[in-house]
């Protein structure tokens, strides 16, 4: 590890120039060579990896890290007991975790994929992330980027088995990620994704509330939702801050499942507030949802919103019905 940390250490340190050149020749020299549009990007790429690869050694040291994940751990023994694991599957998922350096990019092609350092894990998860933000620019998204790798590469999850999305990646974001090795969706689902039957944990920070609802609305059944975990704003905090009718009106799933779900809060610390406040870990005790009554199932309706004045998300483009025969 020492090795590989130094290795990486290196490749991002620049080089001194021997000695200094008059004004004339650095022009006549970027007269010459000029930098393309390409040449920038690497260079604007291997920014954004290195700050990637700062934040992640910061985060990886820190209290909240260790404390976030036991709350992480607390709630994935729980389910991984609902799903039926094989005994000792959670120390394998939980077993080593080192930090790696992040690829040199002189090493990597845009489009290749970092091999894989970890090896799966016996429950076989998958990683779905919505709304990371633009993390080349802003240091928020940039570390819950970070945790997001961390945590997939403690839970033993494969980084294309992770999907990402969120409209507003710039394209320099979306070259980064595939760099990292994550699949960025193409297309803005509006959280309507059905796990499949898959066990699926959608990490999904600081979203709009109509997020969670279709999430929510895209795996409506006991099957479904009890192979589901959710780290994201507190349903409890929704409940708290949103009136019962606005609540049940615009986001009737949300409502609807409050009594059928448990929430760890996430830890505070002064450090990581501004970023990861207002989060939780929701899973939905198979118990739980069996106890809820028939008819709450029966009411598959899609969400539209039609009357939701403030929606906080980005809606897919679709074509104006009225513009159609």
């Amino acid at each position: 590890m020492a090795a590989a940390t130094a290795t990486a250490l290196e490749s991002w340190q620049a080089a001194a120039p021997r000695k200094r050149r008059s004004a004339a020749r650095r022009t006549r020299r970027r007269e010459v060579a000029p930098r393309g549009p390409e040449a920038e990007f690497e260079s604007d790429s291997g920014v954004v990896l290195r700050r990637i690869w700062e934040a992640e050694k910061d985060l990886f040291i820190s209290d909240f890290w260790s404390s976030a994940l036991e709350t992480i751990n607390r709630c994935l023994t729980k389910h991984l007991e609902q799903l039926k694991a094989p005994v000792g599957s959670l120390s394998d998922i939980f077993g080593n975790l080192h930090l790696d350096s992040l690829p040199d990019e002189s090493d990597v092609a845009p489009d290749s994929i970092p091999r894989e350092t970890l090896v799966t894990g016996t429950c076989h998860l998958k990683c779905v992330c919505y709304g990371i933000g633009n993390f080349a620019t802003c240091i928020i998204a940039r570390n819950q980027l970070t945790f997001l790798l961390l945590l997939l590469e403690k839970c033993q999850i494969p980084r294309s088995h992770c999907w990402v999305y969120d409209p507003l990646f710039s394209q320099l974001e979306i070259e980064v990620l595939n760099t990292l090795g994550v699949t960025v969706l193409s297309e803005n689902e509006e959280g309507k994704r059905s796990i499949r039957g898959e066990p699926t944990i959608f990490y999904m920070l600081h979203c709009g509330t109509a997020l969670y609802n279709n999430l929510l609305w895209s795996n409506w059944s006991v099957d479904a939702l009890s192979k589901m975990v959710i780290i994201g704003n507190s349903f409890k905090g929704l409940e708290e801050r949103l009136l019962a009718r606005i609540l049940q009106k615009n986001y009737p799933y949300i409502a609807k499942i409050l009594k059928g779900l448990e929430e760890l809060e996430f830890p505070q610390t002064s450090q990581y507030m501004d970023i990861f406040n207002d989060t939780s870990v929701h899973w939905f005790p198979m118990q739980k949802l069996e106890q809820l009554s028939t008819d709450i199932w029966e009411f598959q309706e899609e969400p539209d919103y039609q009357d939701c004045e403030d929606l906080e998300i980005i809606r897919n483009k679709t074509e104006d019905p009225s513009t159609t025969d």
